[in-house]
Formats: C-alpha cells, structure tokens, sequence
C-alpha cells in the first residue's frame, strides 16, 4: 500500500465507522471489530441479550456499503433449504429452477444460530467457509461482500444447541455490543424508533472489495508472524486450557491485523495490532479445561495471561 492508498483507506474506514454509529450510539470499537471482520472477508459472532441492537447493526452494516440483507431467525425446525434455497421444477419451462435462500445478500444475520438444528448449522458453515451454496450438485456463489453475523442469547440456553469447536473456529471475531451508556440510551429513547431508515451508503460493494484486497497486501514483519505463533503455541500448552488456538486461528489474527494496521494509516502490523485484536480474534477459540472452569477461570482470563507472557518483538510499538 501506498502512503495515498493508507491515507484513503484509514479516512474510508473511520466515515464508515461513523455512518453505522449513527445506529448504534457509543459503540464505535464494536462497529470497528465488525468492519474489520467484514475486510478481512470473515464473518462475525455476536454474544448479547436481546434489544442490544443486532439486527440494526447489520441493517445499518449493509446500507452504509449499499449491499443486500437478510434476517433468519433460526428455530428447531428450520431446514438446511430454508436457508440455502431450493431447485423447484417449473412446469412451464419444464426445467429445475433454483430458487436462492435468504444467504444470498451482502450481510447475513443468523439470528439465535444456536437454536437450529446441527444440520442447519452445518448448511450455514458451507456457505461461511466456502462462499458458494450447493445444490443438487449445482453450486451457486453467494457474491462479495458477503458476511454472516451470527447471533446467540447467553442467558438462555433451554432448547438450544451449542455450537461445536469446529465451527465456532469458523467465526473470524466473537464479540458483543452490550446495553449503551446513560447518555447514549437518552439520546436512543428520544429519537426515532427505527434509526436504520435515515442510513445512507457511503461506498459501493465494489469498493469494500477493494479495500479487502488492499489489506491484504499490508505488509506482515517475520518477527510479528512469529510473536503470533508464539501466542498460539502457549495457549495450546497452558494447563488451564483442553483446547488451545489453532494454526487456522493465528491466520484469522493476521488477517485482522492487516486490516486494523490499514485502519490507522499503516501499510505495516505492529505487535499492538496483534494484542488488540487477540482476545475477540481468538478467546472463542479456547477450551477452558474443566477444573478451571469450574473455579470461575474465563478464556479470556488464560489468552490476557498469555499476552503477559509472551514477549513482543523488540523494536515494535
């Protein structure tokens, strides 16, 4: 990246920043870690109570990027097809149609993901890995950009089913949003009901591919791709971990880095980047072994307690 294209891209991504924060008021690192996931081509998963502002989140995601989306509100007995689409026969024409799903838009949310069956879970997983839909044989790109907010309720937990490892190694980011402050619930409870509808684009769908290629040609250092390996290699040897990082979990790291570091008009990551970004990028990946569980020990606690023991590069800011 040029100094010209870092210069554009740092001021492309703060007015997006601050279009979707017209949404959701004082929530600017959370609507930045989505961002970040939606250029790095990943996708997001969001644990909160209801009415936290999720669903305006994505609406407001998709307008600033003038891109499709969709809701699916995931219950026990919705089907992999409900999700996908379908290949219906056409008797007029006589021939097998498909009839795409609601995962064909710019952003996705799946909304209470844990409450659908595993094998409508597994049908999301395909699309979230692989960027195409198959059916009957026949696949069926989704399009760029193309990103799924996922959603669960961590209060309760009847009538659900837990994500496995696997794919919760698929998210990019876990993160939430949480209630606003004071003055931001003041100004939220005096505005309109529905803050979505004055959203307007500020780039097209072209141009967030654009900036998802600049920023992966942001320049990683071999000392900071080793400081990430280090990060993971600990988690997975901790004691109080049964399940550390994986390689696929240290890419995700980069790949977050390399868009944070553009963000803030660098074509270079830092080892702050790095730090910044470890807990959403990889807490969720972390298995918390089952004595330390049960004495209160978070992932989040074991991957801030690695970052204390790992050392930085010398020389990184």
């Amino acid at each position: 990246m040029t100094p010209e294209q870092s210069q554009w891209f740092a001021e492309t991504f703060d007015a997006l920043v601050a279009n979707v924060g017209q949404v959701l008021l004082g929530k600017e690192h959370a609507i930045r870690l989505v961002l970040t996931a939606m250029l790095a081509e990943g996708h997001v998963l969001l644990e909160d109570a209801p009415g936290t502002g999720k669903t305006s989140l994505a609406k407001a995601l998709a307008a600033t990027v003038q891109g499709s989306h969709q809701r699916i509100q995931f219950t026990p007995d919705l089907l992999p097809s409900d999700v996908t689409g379908v290949t219906i026969y056409d008797q007029s024409s006589q021939r097998f149609q498909f009839h795409p799903g609601p995962v064909f838009a710019s952003v996705v949310l799946a909304d209470e993901i844990n409450r659908a069956s595993p094998k409508t879970q597994a049908a999301l997983l395909e699309v979230m890995e692989e960027g195409n839909v198959t059916v009957d044989g026949v696949s069926h790109p989704v399009g760029r950009p193309f990103m799924v907010i996922a959603t669960q309720n961590p209060i309760e937990q009847a009538g659900t089913y837990r994500l496995p490892e696997a794919q919760l190694d698929r998210f990019l980011i876990k993160t939430s949003l949480g209630y606003p402050d004071r003055a931001a619930a003041l100004e939220i409870l005096a505005g309109a009901r529905d803050r979505t509808v004055g959203v307007r684009p500020k780039i097209g769908t072209e141009q967030v591919g654009t900036m998802a290629d600049m920023a992966a040609e942001v320049f990683v250092d071999e000392s900071v791709l080793d400081y990430v390996a280090r990060i993971t290699e600990v988690t997975r040897d901790d004691p109080q971990t049964a399940l550390g990082a994986s390689v696929r979990g240290g890419m995700a790291l980069v790949r977050c880095a390399k868009v944070w570091a553009a963000s803030h008009r660098r074509a270079y990551v830092v080892p702050d980047d790095i730090k910044a970004l470890a807990r959403p990028v990889l807490a969720h990946r972390l298995i918390v072994e089952a004595e330390a569980d049960f004495a209160g020990v978070t992932a989040a606690q074991v991957l801030d307690r690695v970052l204390g023991q790992v050392e930085p590069p010398v020389g990184g800011d």
